[in-house]
This record gives structure tokens, C-alpha cells and sequence, in this order.
């Protein structure tokens, strides 16, 4: 945070005064209980139709090639329209298209709905979430930034947590279809929600910067984050070490539940008081990083916060306890949550509002790019080697990328933003 940033928080009133910025963290909340719907009710409506898992794996393969494609281009449209109306549009689009699933299920039971929907639902998703960063700034004031992502993120916590329990007995009840019934309703109601949300407008771009746009043309627009990324001192480490980061933690859950479950021989039941473990981590991140963000700066917090998340890690190959599991994944989240937070509130303070669309979709794309590679590696080093060895080795590796960024602009750079 800079010092600019310091004396706006200290003149502004208080986040929760500011009546746009709740009603946004109610309909947000509400969008991600949604999404978490569908991400059991989905699976389970194939499941359910076809009794297959073939199936089911092309389905979410479907829907994540969709998400990727979207990614490519959803800066470019959120920096280009009325963000407030695409967030509306996102939320409407995926009402009706959800809604379309329960309404032909009372006559047929076409499978040939759920590939089309499903993935298509997948791309304005996308361009949801993409754009729902770019909006934040323009609720809150620049020294509120990360207090208010912090809510956010543990307001999605929970509804992550929460989501899939509701949908798994409301499946249970009434059937799959009727969970995605619910999700369609939760859709409507968000879009219904940002009618009453004011955004401050977004400066238009300099003389400059507008005729440098029209010189790259499409293909420039496109680059133009992925440019800013790279000529920034610190966002451009940030991008580098991120996806080393990604590349060794995105199979962590995977390896998590194998050794619960293979390793030290515990039921199903075990797996989910771990990974509920875990939500509280994220929460208890998102409740101290605004404090430890004032205290430490950006640098600081978040390469102490890459560090202990690698000592986390590490621990869970030491130990056999399961309580000790438990606390070491809890340890994990809390520090990647608070890694995160820091980081998407940089991003969103030092990006010029005209880029941040692009900005966000070329970090997303180039540090996610890499999760599914390490996910399989990771995984398949555990089954090989055992995940002890393989979590230590993870571990040094998340703790090395901290001590990397304490010699790159990560730490030195921020001396320039203040």
C-alpha cells in the first residue's frame, strides 16, 4: 500500500458505510454460491443420466476449454464496454441458460443440452470473473482496495464451502435438476442486485496511450496487458514466481486427500474435516491481511506468506497425524490466501483502470497456464516416490520462490510505489 494510499484510507469514510460496495459483497457472495451449485449438481445430473465418468471428465473438460478460450479475450471486452452491464449480462446469460436444463428435463432428457449449456455457461463465467476485478476499484477508494478484496475472498470462502453441502442435499431431496434450478435463481438475483450498484466512472485513457492502442491495433490490444505485466518492476517477478508457485502447489489437494486417505487409512468423512480445515486457513487470511499489509508493505507479506506456505507444505509430509494435517493445510491456505489477496489488490492499485481488464486476463492466463502440468507432475511424483518426499520437495521449492522474490522488485520495486 502507498503512502497515497495510506492517507485515502485515513480520509474515507468506513468500507461499510459505503452502501454500492455491501450490496456488491451480498450479490457476490450470492454469484459464488451459485457457481458452487453448479459445480456439483452438474457432474451429478450426468452422472445420474449416464452413469458414466467418462462423461462427466468431458463435460468439465468442455467447460474448462471453454474458460481458457474466454480468458484469451475477456480483458479486451472488459476494457472496451460498460463493466457494470457486463456483469449484469454474465449473471442474466447464465440465469437463462441454466434455467433452460430443468425446463426441458419436465419433457426429455436430452444430453446433448448439457454440452451445449454447460460450456457456454463456462465462457461468460469467464468474462465474469474477469471483469468482477476490474469493478472493485471503482466501489471503493484506493486505500480500501485490499480490505475490501479480503472480505470478498472470505465471503467466497464460505460460499465455496457452503455451496456444495446445499446442492448435495438439495440432490438428494429433489434431484440434480432441481439444484440447477436453484443456481439459475441465484444468477437472476445477482443480476437483479447490480441494478443497485453505482460504479465510479473509469478516467479515459491519455492521449498517448489511446493513439499507442490505435498504432498495435487488435493483436495490440490484446498484448497490451501482457506488455504492461512485463515492463512493470514489480508485477513482472510477481507473474515469474506466481507460476513457478502454481506450477508446484496446483495438485496439493489431490496429494492431500491420497494421503489421508491411502497413506494414513482414514474414511472419506476424514477428507472433508482436512479440506474444511483448509476454508478456515482462508478465512483466518483473509481477516489478517489487510493488518499485515499496513504493518509489513506488499513485498514483505507476500514473500513471508510464499515462505510459511511452503513450510506448511512441508510439514504434511513430516507428520502422520491427522489433526496435524489438518492444521499443516489450514497453515497452507491461510498464507496462499493472504499471497493472493496482496496480490490482486496490487494489481488493481498500480493498473490504469483502461488496462486492468487485459492486465488481469494476460496474469490469469500466463500464471495459470502452468497449474494443470504441475498438478500431473506432482501427482504422479507422489505415486512414484511416496508424498512425503514429494511434499518436502514441494515444500523447499514454494520456499525458495519466497527467497527469489526478496531479491527482485517484489521487495526492492516497492520503494517506486510509495
Amino acid at each position: 500500500m502507498t503512502e497515497k494510499d495510506r492517507a485515502s484510507e485515513a480520509e474515507s469514510p468506513s468500507l461499510w458505510a459505503n452502501v454500492h460496495y455491501r450490496t456488491f459483497l451480498v450479490i457476490q457472495t450470492l454469484s459464488a454460491l451459485g457457481d458452487s451449485f453448479s459445480f456439483v449438481a452438474i457432474p451429478l445430473l450426468v452422472l445420474h443420466s449416464t452413469g458414466s465418468v467418462v462423461q462427466m471428465g468431458l463435460v468439465t473438460g468442455l467447460t474448462g476449454v471453454s474458460s481458457i478460450a474466454t480468458g484469451l479475450f475477456a480483458g479486451v471486452i472488459a476494457d472496451r464496454v460498460d463493466r457494470r452491464r457486463l456483469l449484469m449480462l454474465s449473471d442474466v446469460a447464465r440465469a437463462l441458460l441454466y434455467a433452460l436444463i430443468p425446463l426441458v428435463w419436465l419433457y426429455a432428457t436430452p444430453m446433448w443440452l448439457i454440452y451445449a449449456v454447460v460450456p457456454l455457461a463456462g465462457v461468460f463465467s469467464m468474462l465474469f470473473q474477469v471483469t468482477y476485478v476490474t469493478v472493485v476499484p471503482a466501489l471503493v477508494e484506493p486505500g480500501q482496495i485490499t480490505r475490501a478484496n479480503a472480505h470478498l475472498f472470505g465471503a467466497f470462502a464460505v460460499a465455496t464451502v457452503g455451496g456444495p453441502t446445499l446442492a448435495g442435499f438439495v440432490a438428494a431431496a429433489f434431484g440434480p435438476v432441481a439444484a440447477i434450478g436453484i443456481d439459475a435463481g441465484t444468477f437472476a438475483a445477482s443480476a437483479a442486485g447490480l441494478l443497485l450498484v453505482k460504479l465510479r466512472p473509469a478516467p479515459p485513457p491519455t492521449d498517448e496511450e489511446a493513439e499507442r492502442a490505435q498504432q498495435g491495433g487488435v493483436r495490440g490490444e490484446f498484448l497490451a496487458g501482457a506488455r504492461f505485466l512485463w515492463a512493470h518492476p514489480v508485477l513482472r517477478p510477481l507473474t515469474v514466481l506466481l507460476s513457478v508457485f502454481i506450477f508446484l502447489t496446483h495438485g496439493l489437494t489431490d496429494v492431500i486427500i491420497f494421503r489421508v486417505k491411502e497413506d494414513l487409512g482414514h474414511a472419506d468423512s476424514t477428507v472433508g474435516y482436512v479440506l474444511s480445515a483448509g476454508t478456515i486457513g482462508t478465512l483466518l487470511g483473509a481477516f489478517v491481511v489487510t493488518r499485515l499489509r499496513k504493518r509489513l508493505g506488499f513485498g514483505r507479506s507476500w514473500t513471508g506468506a510464499i515462505g510459511v506456505a511452503g513450510v506448511a507444505v512441508a510439514c504434511v509430509g513430516l507428520t502422520e497425524s491427522v489433526p496435524l494435517t489438518a492444521l499443516a493445510s489450514a497453515v497452507m491456505l491461510l498464507a496462499t490466501g493472504v499471497s493472493g489477496i496482496c496480490s490482486m489488490s496490487l494489481r488493481q492499485e498500480v493498473t490504469p483502470s483502461h488496462l486492468l481488464g487485459r492486465v488481469t486476463a494476460a496474469f490469469w492466463t500466463t500464471h495459470y497456464s502452468l497449474g494443470p502440468l504441475g498438478a500431473a507432475a506432482v501427482t504422479a511424483a507422489a505415486a512414484g516416490f511416496g508424498v512425503p518426499a514429494v511434499c518436502l520437495a514441494v515444500g523447499a521449492g514454494v520456499v525458495c520462490v519466497a527467497v527469489v522474490g526478496t531479491f527482485t522488485g517484489i521487495v526492492r520495486g516497492e520503494q517506486a510505489l510509495r
